[in-house]
């Protein structure tokens, strides 16, 4: 069973940088397009970054400029880092597969809060 274990949040200031991982385990991680997505308070979660087998890169405008999103297949991870962080980026960070039925179950999840 595949298992998603997102890791690398916290709470930082405007303005900052974090990098979040997510480890995925018991899959041919390196067969699938991967994605970052997010869930703000009261908001329906949102897919805003997705690296494809190849690793050629999409982002939401949202993001663009500010975030990158990369992949280690040795490591099964994909990772999402993030720069110049904004109080609207405040939201619990996950990873999955892209479309609106993820293959994969959902972990839980890291929670990233920007605020002074």
């Amino acid at each position: 069973q595949v298992q998603l274990l997102e890791s690398g949040g916290g709470l930082v200031q405007p303005g900052g940088s974090l990098r979040l991982s997510c480890v995925v385990s018991g899959s041919i991680f390196s067969s699938y397009a991967m994605c970052w997505y997010r869930q703000a308070p009261g908001k329906q979660r949102e897919l805003f970054a997705a690296i494809n087998t190849g690793c050629g890169t999409n982002y939401a405008d949202s993001v663009k400029g500010r975030f990158t999103i990369s992949r280690d297949n040795a490591k099964n991870t994909v990772y999402l880092q993030m720069n110049s962080l904004k109080p609207e980026d405040t939201a619990v960070y996950y990873c999955n597969t892209p479309g609106r039925t993820p293959l994969f179950y959902w972990g839980q999840g890291t929670q990233v809060t920007v605020s002074s």
